[in-house]
Protein backbone atom coordinates (compact mmCIF):
# COMPACT_ATOMS: atom_id res chain seq x y z
CA UNK A 1 0.00 0.00 0.00
CA UNK A 2 2.84 2.43 0.80
CA UNK A 3 4.36 1.90 -2.64
CA UNK A 4 1.02 2.61 -4.34
CA UNK A 5 0.55 5.72 -2.18
CA UNK A 6 4.00 6.92 -3.20
CA UNK A 7 3.00 6.54 -6.85
CA UNK A 8 -0.19 8.55 -6.28
CA UNK A 9 1.76 11.19 -4.38
CA UNK A 10 4.52 11.57 -6.97
CA UNK A 11 2.04 11.79 -9.85
CA UNK A 12 -0.01 14.39 -7.98
CA UNK A 13 3.14 16.37 -7.13
CA UNK A 14 4.23 16.35 -10.79
CA UNK A 15 0.83 17.65 -11.85
CA UNK A 16 0.76 20.43 -9.26
CA UNK A 17 4.41 21.35 -9.91
CA UNK A 18 3.48 22.11 -13.53
CA UNK A 19 1.29 24.98 -12.30
CA UNK A 20 3.79 27.81 -12.31
CA UNK A 21 1.49 30.45 -10.77
CA UNK A 22 1.25 28.82 -7.34
CA UNK A 23 3.44 28.27 -4.30
CA UNK A 24 2.86 24.61 -3.41
CA UNK A 25 3.10 23.35 0.15
CA UNK A 26 3.11 19.73 1.26
CA UNK A 27 1.15 19.29 4.47
CA UNK A 28 1.87 15.84 5.84
CA UNK A 29 1.33 13.45 8.70
CA UNK A 30 2.81 12.00 10.74
CA UNK A 31 5.52 14.50 11.58
CA UNK A 32 7.98 11.60 11.66
CA UNK A 33 7.43 11.26 7.89
CA UNK A 34 9.45 14.40 7.12
CA UNK A 35 12.23 12.47 5.35
CA UNK A 36 9.76 10.69 3.05
CA UNK A 37 8.09 13.95 2.05
CA UNK A 38 11.39 15.84 1.78
CA UNK A 39 12.46 13.23 -0.76
CA UNK A 40 9.16 13.48 -2.66
CA UNK A 41 9.04 17.29 -2.78
CA UNK A 42 12.51 18.67 -2.01
CA UNK A 43 11.72 22.12 -3.46
CA UNK A 44 8.36 22.62 -1.78
CA UNK A 45 7.62 24.12 1.59
CA UNK A 46 6.63 21.31 3.94
CA UNK A 47 4.25 21.68 6.85
CA UNK A 48 3.58 18.89 9.37
CA UNK A 49 -0.12 18.48 10.09
CA UNK A 50 -1.28 19.29 13.59
CA UNK A 51 -4.56 18.26 15.17
CA UNK A 52 -6.48 15.35 16.60
CA UNK A 53 -8.65 14.66 13.55
CA UNK A 54 -8.84 15.49 9.85
CA UNK A 55 -10.88 18.64 10.46
CA UNK A 56 -8.44 20.03 13.02
CA UNK A 57 -5.50 19.24 10.73
CA UNK A 58 -7.13 21.00 7.76
CA UNK A 59 -8.19 24.00 9.84
CA UNK A 60 -4.67 24.32 11.28
CA UNK A 61 -3.18 24.13 7.79
CA UNK A 62 -5.45 26.93 6.54
CA UNK A 63 -4.74 29.03 9.64
CA UNK A 64 -0.96 28.63 9.41
CA UNK A 65 -0.67 29.26 5.67
CA UNK A 66 -3.05 32.22 5.59
CA UNK A 67 -1.14 33.74 8.53
CA UNK A 68 2.06 33.38 6.48
CA UNK A 69 0.62 35.67 3.81
CA UNK A 70 -1.05 33.35 1.32
CA UNK A 71 -4.07 35.10 -0.22
CA UNK A 72 -5.96 31.83 -0.44
CA UNK A 73 -5.24 28.17 0.18
CA UNK A 74 -6.42 25.12 -1.73
CA UNK A 75 -6.18 21.77 0.06
CA UNK A 76 -6.41 18.49 -1.78
CA UNK A 77 -5.51 14.90 -1.07
CA UNK A 78 -3.10 12.56 -2.76
CA UNK A 79 -5.58 9.74 -3.32
CA UNK A 80 -6.96 11.05 -6.61
CA UNK A 81 -4.19 10.67 -9.16
CA UNK A 82 -6.59 10.87 -12.13
CA UNK A 83 -7.87 14.34 -11.25
CA UNK A 84 -7.25 16.36 -14.42
CA UNK A 85 -4.86 19.29 -14.39
CA UNK A 86 -7.68 21.44 -15.76
CA UNK A 87 -9.61 21.06 -12.51
CA UNK A 88 -6.65 22.40 -10.54
CA UNK A 89 -6.48 25.33 -12.97
CA UNK A 90 -10.20 25.96 -12.50
CA UNK A 91 -9.72 25.96 -8.71
CA UNK A 92 -6.93 28.52 -9.04
CA UNK A 93 -9.13 30.78 -11.19
CA UNK A 94 -11.98 30.52 -8.67
CA UNK A 95 -9.61 31.29 -5.80
CA UNK A 96 -8.65 34.54 -7.52
CA UNK A 97 -12.27 35.73 -7.46
CA UNK A 98 -12.94 38.07 -4.52
CA UNK A 99 -16.59 36.94 -4.54
CA UNK A 100 -15.74 33.31 -3.73
CA UNK A 101 -15.25 32.40 -0.07
CA UNK A 102 -15.21 28.59 -0.32
CA UNK A 103 -14.24 26.30 -3.19
CA UNK A 104 -15.42 22.70 -3.03
CA UNK A 105 -14.54 19.78 -5.27
CA UNK A 106 -17.27 17.21 -4.59
CA UNK A 107 -16.25 13.58 -4.56
CA UNK A 108 -18.55 10.82 -5.71
CA UNK A 109 -18.59 9.29 -2.23
CA UNK A 110 -20.25 12.34 -0.64
CA UNK A 111 -17.13 14.05 0.63
CA UNK A 112 -14.88 16.49 -1.15
CA UNK A 113 -11.49 16.10 -2.80
CA UNK A 114 -10.56 19.78 -2.61
CA UNK A 115 -11.48 22.69 -0.38
CA UNK A 116 -10.27 26.24 -0.80
CA UNK A 117 -10.57 29.19 1.57
CA UNK A 118 -9.39 32.77 1.64
CA UNK A 119 -9.70 33.01 5.44
CA UNK A 120 -9.76 30.40 8.21
CA UNK A 121 -13.20 29.10 9.14
CA UNK A 122 -13.16 26.67 12.06
CA UNK A 123 -16.93 26.10 11.82
CA UNK A 124 -16.45 24.17 8.57
CA UNK A 125 -14.24 21.60 10.29
CA UNK A 126 -15.27 21.29 13.95
CA UNK A 127 -17.39 18.35 15.13
CA UNK A 128 -17.64 16.88 11.63
CA UNK A 129 -18.10 13.15 11.14
CA UNK A 130 -15.31 12.61 8.63
CA UNK A 131 -15.12 9.89 5.98
CA UNK A 132 -18.89 9.64 5.59
CA UNK A 133 -21.23 10.33 2.69
CA UNK A 134 -22.56 13.43 4.48
CA UNK A 135 -19.36 15.48 4.67
CA UNK A 136 -19.98 17.59 1.56
CA UNK A 137 -23.65 18.26 2.38
CA UNK A 138 -22.80 19.23 5.96
CA UNK A 139 -19.97 21.50 4.79
CA UNK A 140 -22.32 23.22 2.33
CA UNK A 141 -24.98 23.59 5.04
CA UNK A 142 -22.48 25.19 7.41
CA UNK A 143 -21.00 27.51 4.77
CA UNK A 144 -24.47 28.61 3.67
CA UNK A 145 -25.49 29.26 7.28
CA UNK A 146 -22.41 31.48 7.64
CA UNK A 147 -23.33 33.40 4.48
CA UNK A 148 -20.26 32.23 2.58
CA UNK A 149 -20.24 32.19 -1.22
CA UNK A 150 -19.46 28.67 -2.47
CA UNK A 151 -18.01 27.76 -5.87
CA UNK A 152 -18.00 24.17 -7.05
CA UNK A 153 -15.58 22.18 -9.13
CA UNK A 154 -16.63 19.15 -11.16
CA UNK A 155 -17.39 15.99 -9.22
CA UNK A 156 -14.53 13.48 -9.22
CA UNK A 157 -13.55 10.29 -7.45
CA UNK A 158 -10.81 9.31 -5.05
CA UNK A 159 -9.26 5.93 -4.43
CA UNK A 160 -10.54 4.38 -1.20
CA UNK A 161 -11.71 0.84 -1.98
CA UNK A 162 -10.72 -2.21 -4.04
CA UNK A 163 -13.45 -1.24 -6.54
CA UNK A 164 -11.79 2.19 -6.87
CA UNK A 165 -8.49 0.47 -7.71
CA UNK A 166 -10.20 -1.48 -10.50
CA UNK A 167 -11.66 1.77 -11.81
CA UNK A 168 -8.21 3.36 -11.64
CA UNK A 169 -6.66 0.51 -13.63
CA UNK A 170 -9.30 1.00 -16.33
CA UNK A 171 -8.67 4.76 -16.32
CA UNK A 172 -4.96 4.17 -16.91
CA UNK A 173 -5.84 3.04 -20.45
CA UNK A 174 -7.25 6.50 -21.23
CA UNK A 175 -5.19 9.28 -22.77
CA UNK A 176 -5.95 11.77 -19.97
CA UNK A 177 -3.95 9.61 -17.54
CA UNK A 178 -0.83 9.18 -19.66
CA UNK A 179 1.22 11.40 -17.32
CA UNK A 180 0.65 9.08 -14.33
CA UNK A 181 4.05 7.44 -14.70
CA UNK A 182 4.49 6.37 -11.08
CA UNK A 183 1.00 4.92 -10.72
CA UNK A 184 1.40 3.07 -14.03
CA UNK A 185 4.76 1.70 -12.90
CA UNK A 186 3.19 0.35 -9.71
CA UNK A 187 0.50 -1.54 -11.61
CA UNK A 188 3.01 -2.80 -14.18
CA UNK A 189 5.18 -4.20 -11.38
CA UNK A 190 2.25 -5.76 -9.50
CA UNK A 191 0.05 -7.15 -12.27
Amino acid sequence: AAELYRGFLLDTVAKIASLKTIRPVMSYAPASGEAFFADAVPDWTRLPQEGFDLGARMHNCFTQLLAQGYDHVLLTGSDLPTLPLGIFKQAIRLAASPRVDVILGPSEDGGYYLIGLRRPCAALFERMTWSTSDVLAETVRRATHLGLCIAYLPTWYDIDTPADLIRLQAALTQSYTRALHHTRAFFAAHS
